[in-house]
């Protein structure tokens, strides 16, 4: 008899085709409680959500975070969550690189620019093109990424990948900190030891955060940190929303504290269109695009349908 495993949002042709030659696929939930595996991309996966899914013995995460199941009630019911880490980090370290570069280069304020969707329309406007297009220019000047100094908070595979880019294109330097980094460790990633996340701070130009999801990292990052921050410093985020304080980080970009932000998570997905982040220019914003490439979705699919069925026939 076939396995059973509910598929709960898209993946990738390949992955789903492998899946549905060695399981029966079950998308309707009326049928959740037949199931005895879940795979699972973005939906919070509730303890309301095991208790109808009778049969369910495994979840597997489409990506890297466990933070969207239940943990607890995962363990009291005697399920298995796995996930399938670093299949997507390369995808997620050029998402960084790319957000590094729209910001700092205000591609993003230049686009709407061009569009009309901001400032003066040329109906309206009272000077000369010419003024106008010298006021621009001025507004949209940016920054190189070369030779500047790249700062890492946490420095997992995707924090990594980001810096060897850097590096190798860019030219920068690169500083690193997380709870378990030593000054040996350090070296060997050929990147310099921060002996906390203040020096980090204090002296990159551009700031990475790589750490997951936890009640310790939950608004690890807020007033205090931004505080810390060159006032010409970026923050780039592509990990959790909720690890940091999006109210200070609003506060401290509204009133020019640090030169710009840019977050591919929210605390809150999807983002309201009336969330307040939405409405700076020193911000860009994405929906979660980091690992929505060609091929890290082929990887990350293959690897968690291999992953599901590998554990219901117990070889894992």
């Amino acid at each position: 008899m076939m396995r059973k495993v509910f598929l709960c949002e898209y993946i990738h042709p390949e992955a789903y085709a492998y899946l549905k030659a060695h399981a029966e696929v079950i998308h309707d939930w009326d049928r959740l409680s037949e199931a005895e595996a879940l795979i699972d991309r973005n939906l919070k996966i509730t303890d309301e959500i095991m208790e109808t899914a009778k049969s369910l013995r495994l979840i597997g995460i489409h990506g890297t975070g466990v933070d969207d199941v239940d943990m607890a009630a995962a363990g009291r019911r005697g399920i298995q969550v796995f996930s399938v880490p670093h299949q997507n980090s390369r995808s997620v370290a050029e998402m960084n690189v790319a957000l590094m570069l729209a910001l700092g280069r205000k591609i993003v304020r230049a686009d709407r620019i061009l569009r009309g969707q901001a400032g003066q329309s040329a109906v309206e406007s009272t000077g000369s093109p010419e003024s106008e297009m010298t006021d621009r220019m001025a507004e949209l000047q940016g920054m190189e990424l070369a030779g500047k100094t790249l700062g890492l908070i946490g420095v997992g595979d995707i924090s990594r990948q980001t810096a060897d880019i850097c590096r190798k294109g860019f030219d920068m330097e690169v500083i690193g900190w997380s709870r378990s980094l030593t000054e040996e460790k350090a070296r060997r990633m050929d990147m310099a030891y921060a002996d906390s996340m203040a020096e980090v701070f204090q002296k990159a130009d551009v700031i990475i955060v790589g750490v997951a999801l936890t009640p310790e990292t939950r608004h690890l990052i807020g007033r205090e940190q931004f505080a810390q921050m060159n006032p010409k410093a970026m923050l780039i985020n592509t990990t959790r929303g909720a690890v940091l304080d999006e109210q200070a980080l609003y506060e401290s970009l509204a009133k020019g504290e640090i030169g710009g932000a840019a977050c591919d998570v929210f605390a809150e997905e999807p983002i309201s269109a009336g969330h307040p982040l939405l409405a700076l220019d020193n911000f860009v914003a994405a929906p979660h695009l980091g690992a929505n490439t060609e091929e890290a979705l082929r990887r990350v699919g293959m690897a968690v349908v291999q992953g599901v069925l590998n554990r219901l026939d117990g070889n894992l």
